[in-house]
């Protein structure tokens, strides 16, 4: 990026067309894969989103509602494991406990995509609620869901392995991509702006040396 832009300063400084040609097929090639990179995010994170559910100030996630390369992605299990390590290592699970100190706090709560995912079993299992971090598991699931069986109030275990959880992930990398990709929006105004003023002085410059 800086080589670039030193080539498009001296281009411009030494009225020099060669330079601006340069400058311009670098910047050229830099647009085109901003472009495809926001075009390809927005793909990405056009599918999914969350699902009521009733009593609860938060969203609950299915993976199956994300795109193939979400799925692709987090079901590795060698790109699962390495986040799993990450969010084991967080601790953000057994704060909950800390930062909702009653049952009528934790229930009022806004619980992010990651905590509702993977720090509590989904609602359809219809475990009761011990505390923010502990649920009775002694009660026979209500649902066939297979994080139901998966989850466990252990610190390293939770519900980690289950599906909600990748989904909880999924919906916090959607949410970062389109940051992203509407911050490469605007990035890709400015630059084709640039590039449209890139255009004018090589022009100008070409103008100038043919009078040469």
């Amino acid at each position: 990026m800086i080589f670039r832009s030193i080539i498009g300063f001296m281009g411009a400084w030494k009225n020099n067309s060669i330079l601006l040609w340069i400058y311009l097929i670098l910047l050229c090639i830099v647009l085109v894969a901003i472009l495809v990179f926001t075009v390809l995010a927005f793909i990405i994170t056009n599918n999914g989103s969350g699902h009521n559910v009733t009593g609860l100030r938060y969203k609950e996630y299915q993976l199956q509602d994300y795109s193939s390369w979400f799925l692709k992605q987090l079901n590795n299990s060698h790109n699962w494991n390495h986040l799993k390590s990450c969010l084991v290592k967080s601790d953000d699970c057994n704060n909950l406990s800390r930062k909702y100190k009653t049952l009528k706090q934790f229930k009022s709560a806004k619980l992010s995509p990651v905590e509702a995912g993977c720090c509590r079993p989904p609602s359809e299992c219809g475990y009761p609620v011990v505390n923010a971090s502990f649920y009775d598991l002694s009660f026979r699931p209500i649902s066939s869901n297979k994080d139901c069986r998966l989850y466990k109030n252990a610190k390293a275990i939770k519900c980690y392995n289950c599906d909600s959880c990748k989904a909880g992930v999924a919906q916090y990398m959607k949410t970062e991509w389109r940051v992203v990709a509407m911050f490469n929006v605007v990035l890709f105004v400015v630059l084709s702006i640039i590039y449209f003023v890139g255009c004018c002085a090589r022009r100008n410059a070409a103008r100038s040396q043919s009078k040469v």
